[in-house]
Formats: structure tokens, C-alpha cells, sequence
């Protein structure tokens, strides 16, 4: 089997330290033979495998306490934004209900300063609100498009092309670019178009 005291495995190139540990007796055999690579006293070697397994325990249970403190924590801080998200708008709403209460507790006998008092009180919750980036949507005599508003009722008649909106019931609004409230709308349909 072994050509020049060497034995077969070896001529093949094959690594002998890298192999498969041999079976128990032939490693008791080896450890036996060798001495010095077997710490003297098991006891110490495994009572440093216990210290060392300990401080790993430690360390993964004060990460897990410090990730399941970071999570409530993100969560608080999520569900606290969420309360005080809206809090700037609030604040720019806020002349405008003394507005309001202002034209409350003045008495006028004449109807146009009422009017104009209550329009200025609009002009200033629509400028208040379109800076939050509320933007009303075009209705009236537009294209009818179902994304933007929602038909009430069909209306016949020759005043307005078909399939356009002829009335708005109440003003639909986008926040940005998301749609918040459709427009209610009547919708002509004009049989000669």
C-alpha cells in the first residue's frame, strides 16, 4: 500500500491536519502521547467555560433590554408626534376663532358690516389653512372626474357641455396631493353634445 514509506493518502496531496478528528480511542492515544496540548485540570478548564458562558448570558440579556427599551421608547415618541402633529395648525386657526368671537360680541344693525366681517374671517381661514397645504378642488363647470367628485344627481340640460359638473353642493378639498373630501356635485347631461 505505501510506495517509499509513504502511505497512499499522502501522495494524493491530501492535508493531514485538516482531516476528520480521529475516532475517540486513537484521540485518547494521541492526547495521550502529546500531554502538554490537555490543560492539567479539567475543573479549572471548565469553570472558566462557565465564567465565560455566564458573561455572555449578561451581555445578551442587557441587549435584549436595551433594544426593548429603545422600542417603547420609539413608540412613545411616535404616538407623541401623532397627538402634537396637528399642533401648528391649531395655533394659525387660533386669530380666527377670536375673530369669530369678536364679531360675536359686537352688535351691528347693519347687515353689510356683519358680511364683511364674516368674509375677512373666511379670507383668513383659508389663507391659514391653504399655508398647511389645504387647496380646494375645481368643480363647477369642469370635466366631471370620479377621483375628484362625487355626483349627487344627473341633471338634464343645454347650459352645460355633458358629463361636466353644473352645480357644487359642497367644496371638495385636497391636503397636498392627497384628496380629503370629494366635491358633491350635480352633473349635466346634455343630450345634444
Amino acid at each position: 500500500m505505501a510506495k517509499n514509506g509513504k502511505s497512499e493518502v499522502e501522495t494524493h496531496g491530501l492535508d493531514l491536519d485538516h482531516e476528520l478528528p480521529a475516532a475517540e480511542n486513537e484521540a485518547q492515544e494521541n492526547s495521550a502521547a502529546s500531554g502538554a496540548s490537555v490543560s492539567a485540570d479539567p475543573e479549572s478548564e471548565l469553570q472558566k467555560l462557565k465564567a465565560e458562558r455566564d458573561t455572555l448570558i449578561d451581555r445578551l440579556a442587557r441587549s435584549q433590554a436595551e433594544f426593548e427599551n429603545a422600542r417603547k421608547r420609539a413608540i412613545r415618541e411616535q404616538q407623541e408626534y401623532r397627538e402634537y402633529a396637528v399642533s401648528d395648525l391649531v395655533k394659525s386657526l387660533l386669530p380666527i376663532l377670536d375673530s369669530f368671537e369678536r364679531a360675536l360680541h359686537t352688535s351691528s344693525k347693519d347687515d353689510t358690516d356683519l358680511r364683511s366681517g364674516v368674509e375677512l374671517i373666511y379670507k383668513q381661514l383659508l389663507d391659514a389653512l391653504s399655508k398647511s397645504g389645504l387647496r380646494p378642488i375645481p368643480a363647477r363647470g369642469e370635466p366631471f372626474d370620479p377621483h375628484l367628485h362625487e355626483a349627487i344627481e344627473m341633471v338634464d340640460t343645454d347650459e352645460v357641455e355633458d358629463h361636466h359638473v353644473l352645480d357644487e353642493l359642497q367644496r371638495g378639498y385636497k391636503l397636498k396631493d392627497r384628496l380629503l373630501r370629494p366635491a358633491m356635485v350635480r352633473v349635466a347631461r346634455n343630450p345634444k353634445s
